[in-house]
């Protein structure tokens, strides 16, 4: 399987040379151990390339972004409209952070800025369903690391509650329409990369207490890599599906 990971935003500037693959790389190293039969290519919006006919595709992956979905961008309204078309054509697809929030909003959701803030650190969710590509032994809970102040505060119709928190109730999210599964947290990022995030973000707008907090709370596990185990199952039963 061929994932086509559509690049949507760019490490902070201060800490971008230290990440030189940015996201699209973070991605094919959390994705690569769970499906080393996987490929990858590359569209970055937010770098000017056109976006492919979905048709083509085998599978889309969609990253985070510092944008909120209402900001005016060039190719902001275009992805909306592509993620439709994608989904009419039950291309399967899997959004991250900025990624859950621009496929709720194409497909009918509600999203903007929470009143409860910031996001950081390692947070915590109750899965309410298990599908068979989970596997097996699956937890009722996990943990990934998040950095976000939107949040989908009201999911599409046809979209079910994969899983949340009372912070962020509807964190996970998975669609009846076609194989669409989406999580609000980072599963891509590490913990030193998320400290680094958190540090290029302080006093625009995360207060030195805050990240202090959120480094902190990297005592929880991690559950990155199960994360990618879900993801790759995923797209994995998807495409056979479609096939």
């Amino acid at each position: 399987m061929r994932l086509t990971i559509i690049e949507t935003g760019l490490p902070p500037d201060s800490i971008r040379d230290a990440y030189p693959g940015g996201y699209p790389l973070m991605f094919q190293q959390l994705l690569e151990p769970s499906d080393p039969d996987m490929t990858f290519e590359t569209v970055s919006v937010e770098k000017g390339d056109a976006l492919p006919n979905p048709e083509s595709l085998d599978a889309i992956l969609i990253t985070g972004a510092a944008y909120g979905v209402y900001d005016e961008t060039p190719w902001m309204r275009p992805l909306k409209e592509w993620i439709g078309f994608a989904a009419e054509n039950k291309v399967p697809m899997v959004g991250i952070c900025f990624g859950h929030q621009i496929i709720a909003d194409a497909l009918g959701g509600d999203v903007r800025k929470s009143d409860k803030g910031w996001g950081i650190g390692r947070h915590t969710y109750t899965l309410n369903l298990k599908p068979d590509w989970m596997g097996e032994d699956v937890p009722d809970q996990f943990s990934v690391g998040v950095s976000h102040q939107d949040q989908v505060l009201v999911p599409p119709a046809d979209a079910r509650i994969l899983g949340g928190s009372p912070f962020a109730p509807h964190a996970a999210l998975v669609y009846a329409r076609g194989p669409i599964l989406s999580f609000q947290g980072h599963p891509e990022f590490s913990e030193g990369f998320l400290a680094d995030l958190y540090n290029a973000r302080k006093g625009r707008p995360l207060t030195e207490a805050q990240i202090e907090d959120a480094v902190k709370s990297f005592s929880v596990q991690d559950d990155r890599h199960l994360m990618a185990d879900w993801i790759t199952g995923f797209l994995n039963a998807s495409v056979e599906q479609t096939d």
